[in-house]
This record gives structure tokens, C-alpha cells and sequence, in this order.
């Protein structure tokens, strides 16, 4: 991804983002970019009472803009500046994260946040006596491996690729199954998305889902972790959701399609399930069709 691929927006609770123009989106919500990585990211995975321990590991999927994984060592230092964080970060170009570092855009954290975070962008590791980290530059299918392959156990993963329509390869079941590997057993995941076909996928990898409020949008966000514990539940509409053709998750077998093809090979499971149809489930609902 270039420079001319993206552009910078403020959103609404005044920090920025970059919009891209390969796949179509903002990086963040025009509500609140840094409220998104705070609210969305952060407050479900409790990193404030995690961080009472002495090391806490966090795992990034697409670490974009470096948000989500600032907020998060915010919160841990701010409440237990002795804790150890181990950092691993999943990334397909550094040019973003590069390009925030050239805006300041980090500067809205507290030193020395900024400045380990232009080193990860720059050199993709980093090693002080609170933090270890390694950016996995590439695409992730594969970066993933490594991590799996390393016996990594996260806190807390924030999953934050695009969107399943314009990213649906990161949001496969055989993705997010690897995903979860990397998950300690008492750890939580994260994501913006609400979408039935990812919580599904998350599902089928093991895991419990929940709901967590809406940030800046109608829609609300996901938490998952191996028990129920402390998840926050689905509504009774979301649960009927996941009974829909909605729900049917979105698969990469090998782990190489590319998008159309795991789109194209999903909307003909769809055409042939006899679930009933999405669109039913709304005007039930009285939801936008």
C-alpha cells in the first residue's frame, strides 16, 4: 500500500484516521478513531484487570495505524507501569503505520509510547526491559502460522482487518480457527465486527461470543473467549441471527483464495442452504434492509 492508496480524515472525537482506497473504508470509524480502539478494543478484553499481572501478551491482526495496540499498553502501564508486555503484531505493509508515525498521529499517547512504536514500524522488533515486541509483515494466512507454530498464548487479540465483504480472508473459519489457537484459555478476543458470519466462525474455532456496546454506531462489537464467563450475552434478535443464511461463515480451505473467490464459493453455499433468509430476519425486526 502506497502513500496515494490512503488519505487522512479526522473523525469525530478529533483524533485522525486514513481512508484507503484499495479496499474502500476508513480504518476507523468517522466517529472516534482512538474511541474505537479505547471502547471497541481495549475495554472488552479487561486489559485493566489483566494488567495486575506481571506479563500480559497481545496479539494484533492487522495493526494498521498502531491504535488499538497503544491504547492497549496505555491502559496496562497506566494501571501497572511494572508489567512486562509481549507484543506480537500481524501486518500486511508497514506503510501505514509508518505514514501515522510521519503525522504524529501517536502523539496522542504518552511517551514513551510514540517512540516504541515508530521503532516496531521501522525496524518490526523491539526489545526494552517492559516490552517485546515483533511486527509479522505479510500476509497474515501465513503470518499466523508463526505464531501458532511459536506456542504464543494471548491476553487479548483485537481482530481488526476490513470488513468481511472487502476482506473476507480474514474472516474465514480456517483463519480464525488458527486465530484462536493463539488465545490463552482465559483470554478474550475483540473486533468491531457483529457480523453473523464471523461470529459464527468464531464458533466453530471453540469459542463463546458475546456482544459489546455500540461505539459511534448502531451496530455493536464482539467479544469471544474459550468460557462465558464475564461475556456479556447475545440479545435474543442477534441469536436468531446466527440461525439465518447470514450466518454462513465465509471459507479459505487452503488458506490462498483470493477474495472473489471465497465471496463467490459463500454466496453459493447460501443460495443452496435452507436457512431462513437474512432479509426476512430484518423485516421481522423492522431492521434495514
Amino acid at each position: 500500500m502506497t502513500k496515494e492508496n490512503f488519505r487522512l480524515e479526522l473523525t469525530g472525537d478529533g483524533s485522525f484516521t486514513f481512508f484507503s482506497s484499495e479496499f474502500g473504508e476508513a480504518f476507523h470509524s468517522h466517529h472516534g478513531a482512538r474511541q474505537e480502539a479505547e471502547l471497541k478494543f481495549v475495554a472488552p478484553t479487561q486489559l485493566r484487570v489483566t494488567a495486575h499481572k506481571p506479563i500480559v501478551r497481545l496479539l494484533d491482526v492487522c495493526y494498521g495505524l498502531g491504535y488499538n495496540t497503544a491504547a492497549a499498553i496505555a491502559a496496562i502501564w497506566e494501571v501497572n507501569p511494572d508489567c512486562k508486555v509481549e507484543w506480537i503484531g500481524l501486518e500486511l505493509d508497514t506503510e501505514v503505520a509508518k505514514q501515522a508515525i510521519a503525522h504524529g498521529l501517536l502523539g496522542q499517547w504518552p511517551p514513551p509510547l510514540p517512540e516504541l512504536l515508530r521503532e516496531i514500524a521501522e525496524n518490526q522488533v523491539l526489545q526494552t526491559k517492559n516490552i517485546t515486541a515483533r511486527l509479522l509483515v505479510g500476509d497474515a494466512r501465513q503470518t499466523i502460522e508463526q505464531v501458532v507454530a511459536s506456542g504464543f498464548q494471548a491476553d487479548a487479540i483485537f481482530l481488526d482487518p476490513f470488513s468481511p465483504p472487502k476482506c473476507p480472508q480474514l474472516w474465514t473459519v480456517e483463519f480464525l480457527g488458527l486465530v484462536a489457537q493463539c488465545l490463552s484459555p482465559t483470554g478474550k478476543l475483540a473486533t468491531y465486527s457483529c457480523s453473523a458470519a464471523v461470529r459464527v466462525a468464531l464458533m466453530a474455532a471453540g469459542l463463546r461470543v458475546g456482544s459489546t456496546p455500540p461505539v459511534g454506531r448502531r451496530s455493536p462489537g464482539t467479544v469471544a473467549s474459550f468460557t462465558e464467563d464475564g461475556l456479556p450475552p447475545l440479545s435474543p434478535q442477534e441469536l436468531e441471527h446466527l440461525q439465518t443464511r447470514a450466518a454462513i461463515p465465509y471459507r479459505d480451505p487452503n488458506l490462498w483464495d483470493e477474495p472473489e473467490a471465497i465471496v463467490h464459493r459463500r454466496r453459493i453455499e447460501q443460495q443452496a442452504s435452507a436457512l431462513e433468509a437474512t432479509g426476512q430476519w430484518k423485516k421481522r425486526h423492522s431492521l434495514p434492509r
